[in-house]
């Protein structure tokens, strides 16, 4: 009798059969298996472990021509990335889970684009990968595969078909150049307007600020002259009062006069005597 050590990454998952019939599911680790022998009537059951990969991986359906609703022939390739999620249904529901998730997948592609129009395909491409998942995942669980994600790798139209596609690309791209194009000269212009339009109202509000604050000054000197002319009338009266109630006051300020023109040499004098109404020069 000899002995096999067969280690099982934790990538993977094995299924022990015990003369065929599966006993159970292999985690990671280090295992033993006995190779059987023949001694007479005694003979000592067949172990085998088949390894399952359970990491995730791509699966390329290959350009498949298919006519779309309005009888366009189109050629599309679709990756489909899937993990195995029961080792054992992988193993046991179908012979190759790999080939029968190519099928699956083909056949949903297939349902998916001959029930859509050329413009719909072109317009939303998620739809097809939308189409595959919801048709393809419940029937790959029921043989242990679990789909991530499934997307239009390739889309090939007919050679005349082709250029017309790329006319069309090309003149949208060049409208929409033009239109960004415009919509910036629009911008540009408008914002010069609004410059010149701020610097318009900031000259006026200025200039407004200018006539205010000079009609301002004008108004406080008019103010200040009108309050100094007040004084002085109400100066005068009072002087006029305090005269009135006492003319030794007027004769007082007459003599002061008197004195102070008589500093001055050329200063010519007229006195009114009452007495004689004789007037003398000096």
């Amino acid at each position: 009798m000899t002995r096999t050590e067969i280690i099982i990454k934790d990538t993977h998952r094995g299924l022990r059969y015990v003369d065929g019939v599966l006993s159970d599911v292999l985690g990671a680790g280090r295992y033993t298996i006995q190779t059987p022998f023949n001694l007479g009537f005694y003979r000592r059951p067949k172990v085998e472990i088949v390894l399952v990969d359970m990491r995730e991986r791509d699966l390329t359906i290959k350009g498949q021509e298919i006519l779309t609703a309005d009888k366009v022939a189109i050629r599309v390739s679709i990756v489909v990335q899937f993990r195995v999620n029961d080792p054992r249904a992988a193993l046991e529901a179908v012979a190759s889970y790999e080939e029968r998730l190519y099928t699956d997948v083909q056949l949903a592609a297939r349902r998916s684009l001959a029930s859509s129009t050329l413009e719909e395909i072109l317009t939303n491409r998620n739809r097809l990968s939308e189409d595959i998942l919801r048709d393809v995942k419940e029937s790959a669980a029921g043989y242990g595969v679990t789909i991530v994600r499934a997307d239009v790798k390739d889309l090939v139209f007919p050679g005349n078909l082709q250029e017309i596609m790329n006319r069309v690309l090309a003149a949208e791209r060049l409208s929409q150049a033009q239109l960004v194009e415009a919509r910036t000269k629009a911008a540009t212009q408008r914002i010069d307007a609004e410059a010149r339009a701020e610097i318009k109202r900031s000259e006026a509000a200025a200039q407004a600020e200018a006539n205010r604050s000079a009609a301002e000054a004008e108004a406080e000197v008019q103010r200040i002259k009108t309050e100094a002319d007040i004084k002085a009338l109400r100066e005068r009266a009072e002087s006029a009062r305090a005269y009135a109630e006492h003319p030794a006051l007027l004769r007082l300020t007459e003599l002061e006069t008197l004195h102070e023109l008589g500093r001055t040499a050329n200063a010519r004098i007229y006195v009114n005597f009452n007495g004689n109404g004789h007037k003398e020069e000096e």
